[in-house]
């Protein structure tokens, strides 16, 4: 207790050196606990995002993850409610949702374009989507009795056909026995994802019509989400070795764009953690050299009295330690304070590219990311001290009370 009262007296010797020295510790922890809980919120939105695109599995037939369909459904599942009404009895699982995948042209009678369908159930597909899958215009469901099947819409899709909820189109698609089948159906509302190529060609409709433009009772694979997307590993673990008629596929092998960004942020945000960590190590290492150069005959003083070298050394460490403790709480109340003020400024980040629609700017707070950027700040001022004073302390006695 005594030896760290004795180091803060050294530090408070020069207060507005040791000063600066804080506020750039202070300034470098700020700095990474910030950027690191943005690349934090990133993660988690996408991460979550994925998940309730894809659901936290996907179950497909044996080879629908590993070969190209040579005809619509030739992998799909023909056993799905059986499938379900086993998954739905596990209390991990939240729900269940059949969906099908097709492609085709849509048509408004003057103007044919390609199309990439889900069938699904819409509601539920709403629900499970969230904020991932916004309603523009309209209804997801059909309100009274309609005679056409229903369908909905991406945004540059409907803008592409000047459609509107209430609009006739025709779907066209190739059937399983390698056919063409049309049917009309009549749009009942309009959603974006965000993503401007997926707006462009989008197509949601219910099960049903789905399978009925394809002539399959099959369908494409079945997305089970969870009451946890943590508990994704685990589940899959378990389920997959005890199914092995069916492929699952849990989120993250399929959400290419989570595993670029999170690979991009990594190598983006490591660099600048060590741009921050050799500015504040240097810096305390400058200010520590000066006071190691002003303090040599001081050093050579308690060399005479009796301090070993080691006992000199350990005495600058507890000084860099102090100065690192310091800028490292109140960057951590700093940081702290960003992430409780940020969502009420109402900040927005752009979009990035390929994306119609930005997102807010926020931060996440870790614990185990503020332990370890506050320990690694500290480990850095002490590593700074040693670094700068291990030689002073060597030097003979004679030498060092000499030193002008």
């Amino acid at each position: 207790m005594n030896a760290l009262l004795l180091a803060w007296k050294n530090v408070l010797r020069n207060r507005r050196r040791s000063l600066v020295t804080i506020l750039i510790a202070t300034v470098g922890c700020t700095a990474v606990l910030v950027a690191s809980g943005f690349a934090l919120y990133t993660y988690d939105s996408l991460r979550e995002g994925a998940a309730r695109e894809f659901g936290h599995l996907t179950i497909a037939g044996k080879n629908f993850f590993d070969r190209d369909e040579e005809t619509p459904m030739q992998y799909g599942l023909a056993d799905y409610r059986e499938l379900t009404a086993k998954l739905e009895q596990d209390k991990r699982v939240r729900r269940v949702l059949p969906r099908i995948s097709l492609s085709g042209l849509i048509s408004n009678g003057d103007k044919s374009v390609i199309f990439l369908g889900i069938g699904a159930d819409l509601k539920a597909e709403a629900e499970v989507r969230g904020p991932f899958l916004k309603l523009i215009e309209g209804s997801l469901a059909q309100e009274g009795e309609e005679r056409l099947p229903a369908v909905v819409l991406g945004t540059d899709l409907a803008r592409s056909l000047n459609a509107r909820p209430g609009t006739g189109l025709t779907l066209l698609a190739t059937t399983t026995a390698g056919g063409i089948n049309a049917i009309d159906v009549i749009v009942t509302g309009i959603i974006s994802t965000g993503w401007r190529e997926v707006d462009k060609r989008l197509v949601y409709t219910d099960v049903k019509t789905a399978q009925h433009l394809l002539m399959s009772e099959r369908i494409s694979t079945l997305s089970v989400y969870l009451d946890n997307t943590d508990i994704t590993p685990g589940v899959n673990d378990e389920l997959a070795p005890a199914d092995p008629a069916h492929a699952y596929k849990p989120w993250w092998e399929q959400a290419f764009y989570y595993q670029s960004v999170r690979a991009i942020y990594n190598r983006i945000f490591g660099l600048l953690g060590l741009i921050i960590a050799a500015l504040v190590f240097f810096s305390v290492a400058n200010t520590l050299a000066m006071a190691v150069v002003e303090r040599t005959r001081e050093i050579g003083t308690l060399r005479a009295l009796g301090a070993l070298p080691g006992e000199i050394v350990a005495q600058f460490v507890r000084e860099g330690a102090l100065i690192g403790a310091v800028g490292a709480a109140v960057g951590t109340v700093l940081a702290g304070l960003v992430v409780l003020l940020l969502p009420y400024a109402g900040m927005e980040m752009p979009p990035p590219p390929g994306r119609s629609v930005g997102y807010p700017l926020l931060v996440n707070a870790s614990l185990p990311l503020y332990v370890i950027t506050d320990a690694t700040i500290i480990a850095l001022c002490a590593t700074a001290a040693w670094f700068v004073s291990r030689k002073a302390a060597r030097k003979s006695i004679v030498e060092a009370l000499g030193h002008v």
